[in-house]
């Protein structure tokens, strides 16, 4: 039985709790390790080295923390198999697609190399007569990240990279669901030369979250779960005087006008409706279908769905992996129990596929008719379920999206560049996909929900990630005209 510890300035630290967690894999329901929970003395140690080593992190050239970060990239392109093998024996996800989480983390690590332009700061010269105001950011101190089970890698790496690179030091609580990856990922960049202390990671349960948000050396938290979670994380760390920024749950809705091209429309719904098996905070829950597109996009959608194939994550012709736990299977299932119940037509029944062995195995289901009070349409059900809501006009579809308490992200498929326009006008979400069916933001751009989808002001990394991991200051200086110095600095007494 594997045995899952915490990384405390630069080296493993056992647990002491005598509390564990069991780590499963998903595909098999068998247990393959034991994570040991942080104390909330734990805690203070991880806390106490960052703390430490931010006294001389924080004045680290540019250059130094630019050449550490190219390492950890290229460490962490040599061993993209090995995090997603990692990534699959725990989340469950297919191979490919746990490849393309680790890629997509990648960026957020390429644009934090970056580091020297992002801090460069502004300067005003003369503002006043002999006058000059410049603006610099410097780093918070300790921060904390708080992450998910669906992209244990790729989240991390949402926030540690520009954490560090903009000198503060960092301590990662991961979700004990599936913590091999993160820890795997701390590893690497403790092997690119970070000086320890810098990236810490504790595993843990309530009790390390809670002692990271109110330990008085942390000075911001970024956070990544479910909405009842993430405001609990906003509340209580703000009350604590730290900086927030929580991304929450969502309910995203992809909006089919009649003019759209059918083939390609029903491809994105199932690849974003079932990709890693809905449990994607950016997965299509919803397809708004309007006026008479809806006949033919059901069935294009329904013939796709009959065709996939869910197994294992390690198999190589699967295309839909297990849930993560059989609890969240069974709610899952729960869903579709109700939506039936409530009038929904069930098109494709992910309740009748039969698998072998133990493993936490749901099939794919499509609903029709769909109404908004049926609750597979107002919760956020976290799996692969796809509702299919009937519209009769353009607006109509726009009002879901806007009457919804989520405003993650949407998208639109249309040939009508006049109505893509106006979409990204009208959809009341913080991510819009033309034709885009997850609108993701690329590295250099930031990722962030709106309404309930976000607690906090600032979106996850890119531009809005280096201003939440810093502090700006501005600084006004006067100095004395060279020639009225009491210091000869060589000037002709006429100047």
């Amino acid at each position: 039985m594997k045995q899952i510890h915490h990384l405390v300035h630069g080296v493993t630290r056992e647990g002491t709790s005598g509390r564990t967690s069991p780590v499963f894999d998903p595909a098999t329901g068998t247990q393959t390790g034991e994570l040991h929970l942080a104390t909330v003395d734990e805690v203070d140690s991880a806390v106490a080295s960052a703390s430490a080593a931010f006294q001389e992190w924080k004045t680290s050239s540019l250059a130094l923390r630019t050449k550490l970060m190219y390492n950890a990239r290229q460490l962490v392109l040599d061993n993209v198999d090995e995090i997603a093998r990692r990534l699959t024996a725990e989340h469950g996800k297919v191979l490919s697609d746990a490849a393309g989480e680790v890629a997509r983390g990648i960026e957020n690590i390429e644009f934090a190399c970056g580091v020297a332009e992002l801090l460069k700061g502004s300067i005003s010269s003369n503002a006043s007569t002999g006058i000059d105001v410049k603006t610099v950011r410097q780093p918070l101190g300790v921060v904390a990240g708080i992450t998910p089970f669906n992209f244990p890698a790729m989240v991390p790496l949402w926030m540690i990279p520009n954490a560090i690179a903009c000198g503060n030091t960092f301590v990662l609580k991961p979700s004990e669901k599936d913590p091999s990856a993160p820890m795997f990922l701390a590893e690497l960049f403790q092997e690119a030369g970070f000086p320890p202390g810098v990236l810490n990671v504790v595993n843990g349960d309530k009790v390390a979250v809670d002692r990271l948000l109110t330990h008085p050396d942390v000075k911001a938290v970024s956070f990544v779960g479910s909405t009842p979670i993430a405001k609990y994380v906003q509340e209580t760390a703000t009350a604590h005087g730290k900086r927030v920024q929580a991304l929450a749950g969502a309910k995203n809705h992809m909006v089919v006008l009649p003019d759209a091209d059918i083939n390609m429309t029903a491809d994105a719904a199932v690849s974003a409706g079932f990709g890693s098996a809905g449990e994607r905070c950016m997965a299509i829950s919803v397809v708004a279908a309007v006026g008479d597109v809806a006949d033919p996009l059901v069935e294009a959608i329904r013939v796709r769905t009959e065709k996939l194939t869910i197994g294992p994550g390690d198999q190589a012709d699967s295309e839909m992996g297990p849930l993560i736990t059989a609890e969240h299977r069974d709610r899952v299932a729960s869903y579709i129990d109700q939506g039936e119940a409530d009038g929904a037509a069930v098109v494709i029944d992910g309740r009748k596929n039969e698998f072998d062995g133990d493993g936490y195995f749901l099939g794919v289901t499509l609903l029709d008719n769909v109404t908004t009070e049926m609750s597979v349409y107002c919760d956020e059900i976290f799996g692969p379920v796809l509702c299919v809501v009937r519209c009769e006009t353009y607006q109509e579809a726009i009002d879901l999206i806007s009457d919804n308490v989520w405003g993650n992200g949407t998208a639109i498929f249309t040939r009508d560049g006049g109505a893509a326009r106006q979409f990204e006008e009208d959809a009341d979400a913080g991510m819009v996909g033309i034709n885009v069916p997850i609108p993701v933001p690329v590295g250099y751009h930031s990722f962030g929900g709106w309404k309930d989808s976000l607690f906090g002001d600032t979106h996850m990394y890119g531009p809005e990630g280096i201003r939440f991991f810093t502090k700006a200051k501005a600084i006004t200086s006067r100095w004395p005209n060279p020639a009225d110095s009491s210091v000869d600095l060589g000037f002709p007494t006429n100047q």
